[in-house]
């Protein structure tokens, strides 16, 4: 039950440790498709004809509702009713149900985050915030709740709140492991921190952070990854490519026609350009990223990396 709830987890919540860099319309607060076996079990409706998809998605929701209220702790029914009002776009249905698996579910960090990032898209920031810090004190290396509230600091115009967010985590990963081995994973830290760099423009910065992680792991693609998106948002196309071919080569099997796509794939605006033009670029950009979000409840990441350091192959 265990693994399978994680599974869950691992689709519903936006993988965050992705690199999202310039160029990636990731500001999603839930992506992945769901699988459809996870809706089986005794707490699943019957299917029932419909003469419309809506109507589907609303008889399902109102089963599991049914099975709630006979067990109100049935987390595969409270999975389900999530999953279901996140396909209806119905953001503020599932504050009940994930306060409830968020409470029953103490120890799993994600459950928080995911009713964090429904109450920022509902308009309250401030309760974001303090779901996003209350579950990085019980869980301080959280990769999704600390790059939740560092996007939640950069939507608010404080930037320097969030590098200090992602140092200061970095500050404390030594101590932290050594009394709970594992409890920070720094090099997916120094990923957030390279990619908050780069949303500022800020690129020696970023590729510096990508140095220092790259040192760590060799055969860590993402921060290889990462440096090329960087280099290739300044236009620097021909330092990019042999750089997306060693990430690509490093890549599990998974992500490496995403990563080739990503170095075929017409360059980002160049830093240099007229803040003029950078202005109504950025402008229409915002604006789609929000018309994307208000018509798109579930939407795949265009490059779903794993938050976690990637099992990449050993020199021999």
């Amino acid at each position: 039950m265990s693994n399978k709830r994680n599974r869950w987890l691992t689709i519903l919540v936006m993988s965050v440790g992705a690199l999202a860099f310039i160029g990636f319309s990731v500001v999603l607060p839930f992506s992945g498709a769901f699988q459809q076996s996870q809706r089986s079990g005794s707490a699943s409706p019957s299917p029932k004809a419909s003469a419309s998809p809506t109507s589907d998605l609303e008889a399902q929701a109102k089963g599991y509702e049914m099975v709630l209220q006979r067990e109100p702790d049935n987390q595969t029914a409270l999975q389900g009713l999530v999953e279901t009002r996140i396909q209806q776009g119905k953001l503020d249905a599932l504050l009940e149900p994930l306060q409830k698996l968020a409470e029953l579910n103490p120890e799993q960090p994600d459950y928080a985050v995911l009713l964090a990032q429904t109450k920022q898209r509902l308009g309250d920031p401030e309760a974001a915030a303090e779901l996003y810090r209350s579950t990085l004190e019980k869980h301080p290396g959280s990769i999704n709740a600390l790059k939740g509230l560092a996007d939640l600091l950069l939507q608010q115009e404080r930037p320097e709140a969030a590098i200090s967010l992602l140092q200061d985590t970095i500050k404390t990963a030594d101590e932290a492991n050594k009394a709970q081995p594992g409890t920070i994973d720094v090099a997916s830290i120094q990923l957030l921190l390279g990619e908050t760099y780069a949303r500022q423009d800020r690129f020696e910065e970023a590729m510096a952070i990508y140095d220092q992680a790259s040192q760590t792991n060799a055969q860590d693609f993402r921060p290889i990854l990462g440096k090329a998106l960087v280099l290739k948002a300044q236009g620097n196309l021909d330092q990019a490519q042999p750089l997306f071919a060693s990430a690509a080569a490093l890549a599990p099997a998974q992500f490496k026609d995403q990563i080739t796509q990503l170095g075929t794939a017409s360059p980002s605006p160049s830093p240099s350009a007229t803040a003029e033009n950078q202005d109504s670029e950025a402008g229409s950009e915002a604006k789609s990223q929000e018309k994307l979000e208000e018509t798109a409840p579930i939407e795949a990441a265009p490059l779903d990396l794993p938050a976690e350091s990637p099992e990449a192959p050993q020199p021999e």
